[in-house]
């Protein structure tokens, strides 16, 4: 009789589960070229041929798994929803789409063209930011026709079309995927370390295959576009809403891409994309994005902003040479991560801000715990502040910080709804001397920039392009390091340097990504 040793048993055991492991899963990779094409048969385009060919089983497989979890068996509609749209109470003369419960269809307009369509969704800041820098190319001053291009666009409006705007199932399912990226972004920030490694491998990987998730998961928001004018030029500011335009059969789409790191899923097949600068596009032209498909634009910046330039870069260096305070405008961004480095922050700024060297203008947002963070940090540090809750409050700080000075060195703006929230970064700029921010959409920004700790390792490459041109630093990863950039804007001519760049890159269009975008929708719309 055989002696087997005690471990024997065991080890056939653990054998037996690897072989039959190994085995499921080849059978899964036989099975998974057909599930794939099952869940695509219906697609209006083809990601395959946009990204250069079929996926291999593993990816086959991943692209069915993933889409399962996001969507289930569920059946993707194509009917649009009946829509509506109002003025919006925010921004004048922009008209802002909903659904329409009566279920009447089609959009009234009061144009004899169809309305430039921006769509969006609110998913963190920056989308939404970049949307309404869009919209504001498209109002005000329409003499010689829209943007002065001439012709018959003069009376053309503007819409702005939020998905999460319009209440649906499928209005759902992107909130419930943005609450976990959300809480991704702000576990990643917090605990740092492996936790933050590993959350910004994920952000950097964009490959082919989060392209056909993201196309896929955009079959079923068609119900969310349909409902508007498929003559509408469509300039999206999220690469899903591009997808959504095309798969519903929208001809003229133009996708803004964001960052400044080339990934197959900021870029949508189908449609023009959109670039800020040369090194994405060198690369996505290398990836093998179509070259009739891409282009550059420039940065995504409002009229405001762009307009006010020559006045705000006179203010800064005119300050800096009176030997005024330093105003550092700090923000939150959507997912309201960074709370530690910022908290840290604005503790080590204290005894420059208590001298009067620095002014800090906190934008905690709409975050709630944000806000809380902030106010121990000042408290904790006995620091006076001032607080501004609404946008009127915003507005009328704007205006007196053209010609006056605040009554205490730190102002907290916080407040209860989202678009003051977002807005309050844009209308501060042009009366700050200096943006203290990740390098977000916010490190394309016409304004000396101080760029803090990212959150994904994507946004690195845009921190590399403020610096290359001159408007900003590379990204500060400790808090002391900031702290000496600081030191550096109120001892050197680091301001005025900055403030040349951002001058010189102006008169060479580097900012008229947004005009260019309205521009080239509209006059692809003629030829249409």
């Amino acid at each position: 009789m055989i002696d087997l040793q005690p471990w024997a048993p065991a080890l056939t055991i653990l054998a037996s589960i690897v072989t039959a492991a190994y085995v499921a899963w080849r059978l899964v990779l036989l099975l998974a070229p057909g599930l794939y094409r099952k869940m695509i048969k219906n697609n209006t385009i083809s990601v395959d041929d946009f990204v250069g060919g079929p996926p291999s089983p593993t990816s086959a497989f991943k692209s069915w798994f993933l889409n399962r979890l996001n969507v289930g068996t569920r059946v993707a509609k194509k009917e649009g929803y009946p829509l509506k749209t109002e003025d919006s109470d925010k921004v004048a003369g922009l008209k802002v789409t909903s659904r329409n419960e009566t279920g009447k269809k089609g959009v009234a307009t009061t144009s004899n063209n169809p309305p430039v369509v921006v769509g969006t969704i609110r998913m963190g800041f920056g989308h939404h930011r970049i949307a309404y820098a869009a919209t504001s190319w498209g109002l005000g001053e329409k003499k010689g026709g829209f943007l002065g291009l001439g012709g018959d666009d003069k009376d053309r409006e503007t819409f702005f079309h939020d998905f999460l705007n319009i209440e649906s199932e499928e209005a759902q399912l992107i909130k419930d995927m943005d609450k976990m990226y959300s809480k991704g972004s702000r576990l990643a920030s917090e605990l740092g370390g492996a936790v933050e490694k590993f959350w910004g491998s994920l952000t950097k990987s964009g490959d082919e295959d989060s392209l056909r998730m993201t196309y896929q998961f955009a079959e079923h928001m068609v119900p969310l576009i349909n409902g508007l004018d498929k003559n509408s030029p469509i300039i999206a500011s999220h690469s899903m809403v591009a997808c959504a335009a095309v798969a519903a059969g929208f001809k003229n789409v133009i996708n803004l891409v964001i960052d400044n790191h080339a990934q197959w899923f900021v870029v949508v097949p189908g449609c023009l994309n959109l670039v800020q600068g040369p090194s994405n596009y060198h690369s996505l032209l290398k990836m093998g994005v179509p070259e009739d498909q891409v282009q550059i634009a420039g940065h995504w910046i409002p009229r405001d902003l762009v307009e006010g330039i020559p006045d705000a870069s006179a203010r800064r260096t005119a300050r800096r040479k009176a030997g005024k305070p330093l105003r550092i405008i700090i923000p939150v961004g959507g997912a309201g991560a960074q709370r530690k480095f910022i908290v840290n922050l604005v503790g080590a700024l204290s005894g420059l801000v208590k001298e009067g060297k620095v002014q800090l203008f906190l934008n905690a947002a709409d975050h709630e715990h944000m806000k809380e963070a902030f106010i121990g940090a000042l408290e904790s540090n006995d620091m006076d502040y001032d607080k501004v809750v609404d946008m009127k409050g915003v507005q009328s700080f704007r205006e007196k910080m053209l010609t006056e000075e605040p009554k205490k060195n730190v102002t907290l703006f916080t407040y209860d709804d989202y678009f003051t929230a977002v807005a309050t970064t844009d209308i501060l700029c042009n009366v700050a001397d200096v943006l203290c921010c990740k390098p977000s959409e916010l490190a394309f920004y016409p304004i000396p920039k101080l760029m803090i700790r990212r959150v994904g390792d994507h946004e690195a490459y845009s921190a590399m392009r403020a610096s290359e041109l001159g408007d900003g630093t590379l990204e500060v990863r400790e808090v002391p390091e900031a702290v000496r950039y600081v030191e550096l804007f109120l001892t050197t001519k680091l301001i005025e340097t900055m403030n040349n760049s951002i001058e010189a890159n102006n008169k060479i269009g580097i900012y008229d990504g947004c005009k260019n975008a309205m521009r080239i929708a509209l006059e692809r719309s003629k030829k249409m």
